[in-house]
């Protein structure tokens, strides 16, 4: 290989020499390719062109030979530097493609289909800031109760991904009495403290309609305070709750709190892409964000989340700087 292309480069040197025609000077593209492509280093094409130039001409003048040797050790460093960035785009590509494997994983375990209810409606938006998302959300269902559960992990990409998988096949596992939120949230956190490095930890809310008495009993671990639209005082107030996040301490207890939900009420269950989107620098103040929750309230649960996303999204100049996860909940009879 590496004769061949000392032969291709020695005549094209030559012809040029001869008649400086530019066409000749469209080869060295392709021959730049072949270099790149044999691992010819730049030192050797350096060497080459000398002596080259030294049988065209024996008797080339010593400070031409000699300029060739500052030139030689520069393509010695210039070679070395480009190795290590041909490392580095290889590492890259592999870096990349894990990330890829890691996102279609997550992908598949965030799939979770909107429960159907005559008497009430749901809505979902959650889009991811970068490549890989730390939000993930998922609704059961068993026995007239609908679980919703709305996680975020501190921290990114694949042992995030890892982190929602252990959440998603920890929650399937969780069946009658069992899914009561502080229970759920005490059972997670035992497992996330057991498994996850001590640098993350994961902020959670977990909420249970029981449809036969439209109860909705929650609780939260280090979880952004979600909103409750009250139809018949036409008012919002805070879904408080309050408790360590998952992963730091094994014996955290986690209180359970409740709202008995009429018709027309509406649950907001949001992540911290929700509350803290920034307006000219600062984050929004929450009575702002009510407000822009109260714009919406007439339309379909999902048009309602989409349409305030674009909002927010828009308010912060099309950049979103953190996932953006917000759950809708409507007890529409």
């Amino acid at each position: 290989m590496k004769n061949g292309f000392e032969s291709k480069y020695r005549q094209i040197l030559l012809d040029y020499l001869k008649h400086q025609d530019e066409e000749i000077l469209y080869s060295c593209d392709k021959l730049t390719k072949e270099a790149m492509e044999d691992m010819i280093p730049p030192e050797e094409i350096v060497n080459m062109h000398r002596a080259i130039l030294e049988e065209y001409d024996p008797d080339m003048p010593d400070y031409v030979r000699q300029s060739f040797d500052v030139l030689l050790e520069t393509m010695v460093g210039y070679g070395l530097a480009y190795l290590e960035h041909l490392s580095l785009r290889s590492e890259q590509k592999a870096l990349k493609s894990e990330i890829a494997q890691a996102e279609t994983m997550q992908k598949t375990l965030m799939k979770s289909d909107l429960p159907e209810r005559e008497h009430l409606s749901f809505g979902v938006v959650s889009v991811a800031a970068r490549q890989m998302s730390g939000d993930y959300y998922s609704f059961t269902e068993e026995d007239a109760a609908i679980g919703v559960a709305l996680a975020d992990v501190i921290g990114k990409g694949i042992p995030a991904a890892f982190s929602i998988s252990m959440i998603k096949y920890a929650l399937a596992g969780l069946i009658g009495a069992e899914r009561e939120p502080s229970n759920v949230l005490k059972t997670l956190n035992e497992i996330a403290e057991e498994n996850i490095n001590d640098n993350m930890f994961i902020t959670m809310f977990y909420g249970l309609y029981h449809e036969d008495t439209h109860v909705f009993e929650y609780g939260s671990a280090g979880h952004e305070v979600g909103l409750y639209y009250q139809a018949a005082d036409g008012i919002f107030s805070d879904l408080y709750a309050r408790g360590l996040p998952l992963g730091v301490d094994k014996n955290a207890l986690y209180r359970r709190f409740e709202k008995h939900v009429q018709k027309g009420d509406i649950i907001f269950i949001m992540s911290d892409g929700v509350t803290e989107s920034r307006t000219e620098g600062d984050f929004i103040e929450r009575a702002e964000l009510t407000a822009l929750f109260a714009r919406y309230l007439s339309l379909e649960t999902q048009e309602m989340v989409e349409e305030i996303y674009n909002q927010l999204l828009k308010m912060q100049n099309f950049i979103l700087r953190d996932d953006f996860t917000l759950i809708c909940i409507k007890r529409t009879a």
